[in-house]
């Protein structure tokens, strides 16, 4: 971890980073917009809380970078759009990055951009236009001292719908994790195992690559806050969560709390405490 930019995404206390993802209107699915149909009241929110990085797509960033003053989240840029969250799916299934993504990422002031490594059940077309743009960008992140955060995002078939769920199988992960890493990856951004015990094992193949672990879809505040515990003890270097926060009745005491656990090593009952009308 040697690109300058990071010194602005992780914490210079503890080394690791909370990132809120707010990206999720690119993916054209209607689902995705509950919390951020408002996306400069939703920045002006996440400003006032504070987490180290918000990521954002190409047309939402400058809402962030304009706002002045030092004392800002820094930007994680989204790079690439899919349509593989769909419900049913669309065909054919895409993933396209943004050519010009990492001077426009220079231009904004960017601490890192972010781009998906996708594994869907019976459409291995999709993992290559992936691995395509990963390697286009690689060459553009290296040139300018981008970093290049990578997403594996193993997925599986939803019974009973045309669309795909988040598959949390460990041997999977693991598998998609070191293939980012195998490509480059400054930082990966991962899943949760089904069985959170296993996440050393995610953490050990991406090597001396930072892992952030991916929040995924609503759960309670405890049982966020638990999992975000056990994953840092097994070494994550910190957290990339949306819906969690941006969903959140008190989005600015969630963030609270997690970052007293990320950046503070705070209990889960202390954590809370920081959370209005706690559930």
């Amino acid at each position: 971890m040697t690109k300058p930019r990071l010194h602005r995404l992780f914490h210079a206390r503890s080394g690791r980073a909370l990132d809120v993802a707010v990206d999720h209107g690119a993916f054209h699915e209607h689902s995705f917009l509950a919390g951020i149909e408002d996306m400069a009241a939703t920045i002006r929110t996440l400003i006032e809380a504070g987490p180290d990085a918000v990521q954002l797509s190409l047309g939402q960033a400058p809402l962030l970078q304009s706002v002045p003053g030092k004392q800002k989240p820094g930007l994680v840029l989204r790079t690439d759009i899919a349509n593989v969250y769909n419900d049913p799916l669309e065909s054919p299934l895409h993933s396209i990055h943004v050519p010009d993504a990492i001077e426009v990422a220079v231009r904004l002031d960017a601490v890192a951009v972010c781009v998906n490594l996708l594994d869907l059940p019976g459409h291995p077309e999709v993992r290559a236009q992936c691995i395509r743009s990963i390697l286009a960008l690689r060459t553009d992140a290296e040139r300018y001292g981008m970093p290049l955060m990578i997403e594996p995002l193993v997925m599986r078939t939803r019974p009973g719908s045309g669309g795909y769920a988040v598959d949390g199988d460990t041997a999977r992960i693991v598998t998609l994790v070191r293939q980012a890493r195998e490509l480059g990856a400054d930082l990966i951004k991962a899943d949760p195992t089904d069985d959170i015990a296993d996440y050393h094992r995610v953490v050990q193949a991406a090597g001396d690559t930072p892992v952030l672990v991916r929040g995924g879809g609503r759960v309670d505040d405890r049982t966020l806050l638990e999992r975000t515990v056990s994953v840092l003890a097994q070494g994550a270097r910190g957290i990339v969560y949306g819906r969690n926060v941006i969903q959140h009745r008190d989005p600015a005491g969630i963030t609270a709390a997690l970052m007293a656990v990320v950046h503070d090593d705070a209990s889960v009952d202390d954590a809370l405490g920081l959370i209005g009308g706690t559930r």
